[in-house]
């Protein structure tokens, strides 16, 4: 069984966060590090990715600004989404070589370990036939928007828990026009204990993926990444 490692960085700014994953993606794509789960909340952001329309993005810079909000056009799949607080974000770097070479079936695995985490919280969640992502009736819950190169993958998931589902008001999330968004705590009318969450997540990630996840700090990891880039630079 493959083992991969796990680290909860809490709450991060996304630039960071998208700059440490390019790194652990180049490392993993030469063989240099194993697979890696990154599990995070970010402050404020919308990020638009490769089919985003700028038009979906209904906040104006003046906003942004006055709410501290940034905004980062990336090379993730998909259009415009937010993250924010009360929001888990999962982010695998993993060689799919060692798994399979399907971007599709992929996906449904990601959906397949958050649909399973939401059922350990009592709510019944589904897929869309249409859209990528978790559903909730007509409302999504987790958005997921990847980046696959030589079958090495980054970006991820981003399930509402207890999300400010307003800062969804300012965008037309993943373009779609006509379907709502929702969080595990506006569905069950409590504040769900963020860390409970990403136990379940973590487990359903075992299982679905048929791997040992081993939990790490963010010393480790980087402990880890600067060996490998010492070893990069040596003669």
């Amino acid at each position: 069984m493959k083992t991969i490692s796990s680290v909860d960085f809490g709450i991060t700014y996304y630039k960071e966060t998208w700059d440490l994953q390019k790194q652990l993606f180049d490392l993993r794509a030469k063989n240099e590090i194993e697979d890696v789960l990154l599990l995070t909340e970010h402050y404020h952001v919308y990020t638009l990715g490769k089919s985003s329309d700028a038009n979906h993005l209904l906040a104006k810079s003046e906003e942004l600004r006055a709410n501290n909000i940034d905004v980062f056009e990336i090379d993730r799949g998909g259009d415009v989404t937010y993250h924010g607080p009360g929001q888990i974000v999962g982010y695998p770097i993993l060689d799919l070589n060692n798994y399979y070479n399907d971007i599709h079936r992929y996906l449904r695995e990601l959906e397949e370990v958050i649909v399973r985490t939401l059922l350990d919280f009592g709510i019944q969640a589904s897929r869309d036939e249409k859209y990528t992502g978790v559903w909730v009736g007509n409302n999504k819950i987790a958005a997921i928007g990847v980046k696959v190169s030589r079958w090495v993958t980054m970006h991820g998931f981003a399930l509402n828990v207890n999300t400010d589902l307003s800062h969804f008001d300012r965008i037309i999330p993943c373009g779609i026009f006509h379907k709502g968004v929702t969080s595990m705590e506006r569905l069950l009318g409590v504040t769900v204990p963020m860390k409970d969450v990403a136990d379940k997540i973590v487990r359903h990630f075992e299982n679905v993926f048929n791997v040992s996840v081993e939990e790490i700090n963010r010393e480790n990891l980087f402990e880890k990444v600067n060996q490998k880039s010492v070893l990069q630079e040596s003669p």
